[in-house]
């Protein structure tokens, strides 16, 4: 069974990936960790990574055939991923969104940062991921057809969120 997980930066698709792996007794991969990998591979911040990713689609392509190919390798797997949902042909696509609000607390509490920095971070990244995955591989990172499911997690706590995702598996 492959299940894919994406969502909007600070939404909780690391942690509700890393939790449904743990009650499926199946691996987890996620993409924003090799993203972060090549970035200090490169020498940048994960910001000025996205930056240089605009001008250079192989970064996108090269991720994008790294978890597609572990995906199918490993046959059982939850990945988490912005695009994940585009390039591996899963059981379930699962999409998580949060305000924004909520989702810049989230990313300031994990990084210790002001709230301020943090929204400003996640609009900067959000503008330039939708940007480079619209001229990359032309997709629209706010239309959400192609998921199953999409969950707004600001009331969720991380075991809910996987209750819900267990019992979804359960119907389909």
């Amino acid at each position: 069974m492959i299940i894919t997980i994406g969502g909007s930066a600070g939404s909780g698709t690391t942690t509700a990936a890393k939790v449904l792996s743990e009650k499926l007794d199946i691996p987890y991969l996620s993409t924003g960790s090799i993203f972060r990998q090549m970035a200090k591979e490169h020498g940048m911040s994960v910001i000025e990574f996205n930056k240089f990713s605009e001008n250079n689609a192989d970064i996108d392509k090269e991720l994008d055939k790294r978890q597609a190919e572990i995906a199918y390798e490993s046959g059982n797997i939850v990945v988490e991923g912005r695009l994940s949902a585009y390039f591996i042909e899963a059981d379930l696509k699962i999409w998580l969104t949060a305000p924004l609000d909520v989702r810049a607390k989230r990313i300031s509490e994990r990084e210790s940062k002001s709230v301020d920095v943090a929204r400003n971070e996640i609009k900067i990244r959000e503008e330039s991921e939708a940007s480079r995955y619209m001229e990359i591989h032309n997709i629209d990172i706010n239309n959400y057809e192609i998921y199953d499911m999409i969950l707004n997690t600001d009331r969720f706590n991380p075991e809910s969120i996987s209750q819900i995702i267990l019992e979804t598996l359960k119907v389909i």
